[in-house]
């Protein structure tokens, strides 16, 4: 059996009202090793007992350090600046509605350092034991 080695952070964002207007929440962002693609992040809107989850690629997030990803999806990102600090925007579609929300850089970039040390760029596929996988799938139809 393989062992789950995570790196999980908590850190906060913003909720883009409009170009004048933001309300502070905070996100939790998880990344398993076992799971190399995705990036789990949970929002804690804020007076809401309610939490907000997506997933998003890694590859992605990177990605969005330096240039726009996401276009034709539910996810788009870019960097930005917001009130003097490099940020990473995420806009986000549901049937339900939309938000824009800014990440701080600097914890993106770290947290995505972290996630790195436990799989490579370009080295997730190392992680699949592709039979395995697929005795799995097979034994659930």
């Amino acid at each position: 059996m393989r062992s789950v080695r995570t790196v999980a952070c908590e850190l906060p964002v913003e909720l883009v009202l409009s170009h004048e207007v933001s309300v502070p929440m905070h996100a939790a962002l998880r990344y398993e090793a076992d799971d190399p693609y995705a990036v789990r992040t949970v929002f804690h809107p804020p007076g809401q007992d309610v939490t907000v989850e997506w997933f998003f690629s890694r590859d992605m997030l990177a990605q969005a350090l330096s240039g726009r990803t996401g276009q034709g999806g539910d996810v788009h990102m870019w960097p930005g600046v917001d009130a003097g600090r490099d940020v990473v925007y995420v806009a986000l579609r549901a049937p339900a509605g939309s938000a824009l929300l800014a990440f701080p850089a600097y914890d993106v970039r770290g947290f995505l350092r972290e996630t790195w040390s436990l799989v490579l760029p370009g080295r997730e596929a190392d992680r699949f034991d592709l039979d395995a996988e697929l005795a799995q799938l097979l034994a659930g139809s």
